[in-house]
């Protein structure tokens, strides 16, 4: 198994991509510590993970907005696991709004989830990481703070910033073999995705080189690859899974 002995971190693991995360983080030998704020999702995924995979699961209702609730559960990991060597990034939120009519909650919400939530965990982590003298961080952005989009001026900006966060994590502490990379998903079949028009579907997919959405699969093989031995020597990345959408 590629991650035989390593302790894993997901945020807003309970659906979607990240639950898929921590299935394949599991499957490959890592323990696995999961959060989320829907408490009910996120307990079946950890009796879901546990029974498939036969690893210990540590789940837990955790506001990343909150830079003490992100440094208990920290602490709760290596009280359980004695260490933490992979941190993914992938709690986030939309409160998609036309610019002139996006409120000032929206535009917070977004940035504290996405952005700010990065933050707290990552510096959460960081102590941990650079006294053991090794660490993956990967953080879940999206192809949209590479071109924006109308309406998610928020989110643009949230998935931005998180680029340019990833980028200095990855000067900041390669001294202490940490990787940082960042991962920019496009159009992805998720709960989120299954909510659009048809007719903004088929816009979409017209837009996709490869004609057709992503699986979660997709996401989490790139977050493995990044978590392994194999992705040593590349830090800073923002690596795109995205049909070839962005080029």
């Amino acid at each position: 198994m590629k991650l035989e002995n390593k302790v894993s971190m997901v945020t807003g693991a309970a659906r979607g991509i990240g639950r898929e995360i921590a299935f394949t983080l599991a499957k490959e030998g890592s323990a696995i510590a999961i959060c989320d704020v829907s408490e009910e999702a996120l307990s079946q995924t950890k009796n879901e993970i546990e029974g498939a995979t036969g690893r210990k699961v540590l789940a837990e209702k955790v506001d990343v907005t909150s830079f003490p609730a992100c440094q208990g559960f920290v602490n709760k990991i290596l009280d359980n696991f004695g260490k933490l060597d992979i941190l993914v990034n992938n709690a986030g939120i939309t409160r998609d709004n036309l610019l002139l009519r996006m409120s000032e909650d929206e535009w917070d919400a977004v940035l504290g989830v996405n952005l700010k939530g990065a933050f707290n965990c990552i510096k959460a982590v960081a102590r941990p990481m650079m006294k053991q003298r090794c660490g993956r961080i990967i953080n879940m952005a999206s192809i949209i703070g590479i071109m924006g989009n109308a309406g998610q001026a928020n989110y643009s900006a949230s998935k931005g910033g998180l680029i340019a966060l990833t980028k200095t994590v990855a000067k900041e502490l390669g001294a202490r073999n940490i990787n940082a990379n960042a991962i920019a998903p496009g159009f992805i079949q998720t709960d989120m995705t299954d909510k659009l028009s048809p007719g903004m579907k088929e816009a979409m997919l017209k837009m996709i080189p490869l004609g057709k959405m992503g699986d979660t699969r997709n996401v989490a093989d790139l977050v493995l690859f990044l978590a392994g031995e194999g992705s040593s020597y590349i830090t800073g990345q923002c690596i795109q899974v995205d049909g070839g959408m962005v080029m």
